[in-house]
């Protein structure tokens, strides 16, 4: 299924969705709090009824999962193949009239992301990655996508680490794992553009020892692996996606996870003192 078409097909949807994004934060917002204590807007949900349209259309037969849409039925067997959605990743960011909120739309095949799309409407940005087809980005102007950068993850075991992570979601785990390593710079950013700046080779390492789920990253994932990096578990297992059924473990849910770009993260030579500066 995966080709540059469906890459290109998803980032078009991406920047619809992003329009709608930018057309409601203009406007009053309308928010109001999940279950789990999170936030959501009706952005959300005009981007979410949007995405799910649209891959409907373009993908007839294929499940497409959100973190805004309704639940997948549990008692039936997973797809092999499946759309994961987050219409809005960093929606407290969109609140919070910060620009890094973005679109997340993947395609997983058999467990992997395959072909990931994190559009940043407010900043203009567009990361793309495939499996066997690489990974760019590209300036966004009036809904058009400009001139495509091929971008690569970068080697990091021979020096400090530049380290992002959540401006949200830190906590003293994460913590206690940041500093055991040699540190060049560390950066607080929202969204999955943690995984692109990785992927661009602007920084090195994120690490999120607390849960996620599965939208949250596989866009974020794909387009890291297509260059060169890896997200994996805190034992070194590849993250898994379309995980249903766990016991006592609610579906589409993600371990602990360490991003990172061409290098092992768990090498010892990455485990010194070093100064750090917080940006």
């Amino acid at each position: 299924m995966l080709e540059a078409r469906t890459l290109d097909d998803l980032a078009a949807i991406a920047i619809a969705a992003g329009d709608v994004l930018l057309t409601s934060r203009s406007g009053p917002l309308a928010t109001e709090m999940k279950a789990d204590g999170s936030p959501v807007t009706a952005a959300d949900r005009a981007a979410n009824a949007l995405i799910l349209r649209r891959l409907a259309e373009r993908f007839a037969g294929v499940t497409a999962v959100s973190e805004e849409g309704p639940p997948i039925d549990p008692q039936g067997p997973p797809p092999g193949v499946l759309f994961l959605v987050d219409p809005l990743d960093g929606t407290k960011e969109f609140i919070a009239g910060r620009d890094e909120f973005t679109v997340n739309l993947a395609l997983v095949e058999n467990g992997e992301p395959v072909a990931g799309i994190v559009h940043a409407p407010a900043r203009g940005a567009l990361y793309a990655g495939g499996r066997l087809l690489g990974a760019w980005r590209a300036a966004v102007n009036r809904g058009k996508i400009g001139a495509r950068e091929p971008i690569r993850a970068m080697s990091a075991a021979a020096g400090p680490l530049r380290i992002v992570t959540s401006r949200s979601h830190v906590n003293s785990e994460t913590t206690a794992f940041i500093e055991r390593y040699a540190v060049h710079t560390l950066r607080r950013l929202g969204s999955s553009l943690k995984f692109c700046l990785i992927a661009a080779g602007e920084a090195d390492l994120y690490p999120r020892i607390d849960h996620t789920m599965e939208w949250d990253t596989a866009a974020g994932d794909a387009i890291l692996r297509a260059a060169g990096g890896s997200v994996r578990t805190l034992d070194g297992a590849l993250l898994v996606y379309n995980k249903r059924g766990n016991p006592g473990q609610r579906d589409f849910i993600n371990p602990g996870f360490v991003a990172a770009g061409a290098f092992d993260p768990f090498d010892p030579r990455l485990l010194k003192g070093g100064a750090v500066r917080t940006t």
